[in-house]
């Protein structure tokens, strides 16, 4: 875990985009690349998103009820029925 001197910043969840696809969570780093966490790490309770291109980190700002529902992998066929 981080320590508190090494936290950049601290940032509400809702000023992440989330992507869907990759299902992560992105912000803007000062050195041009992106903080990014894991949907699932949030979840288990982490909080520190990382850049992956430099050594900052954030503190992310968030209540489990904000997060997406998460996803089914294994999706049952739906029945039709005519």
């Amino acid at each position: 875990m981080a320590e508190e001197g090494d936290i950049y910043d601290e940032i509400e969840i809702e000023d992440m985009t989330f992507d869907q696809t990759l299902q992560i969570y992105h912000y803007p780093c000062p050195c041009g690349d992106r903080f990014e966490i894991n949907i699932d790490d949030l979840r288990d309770g982490h909080e520190i998103a990382v850049c992956p291109s430099c050594s900052l980190q954030i503190r992310v700002i968030f209540d489990i009820s904000d997060l997406p529902e998460k996803k089914d992998d294994n999706p049952q066929p739906v029945a039709v029925t005519a």
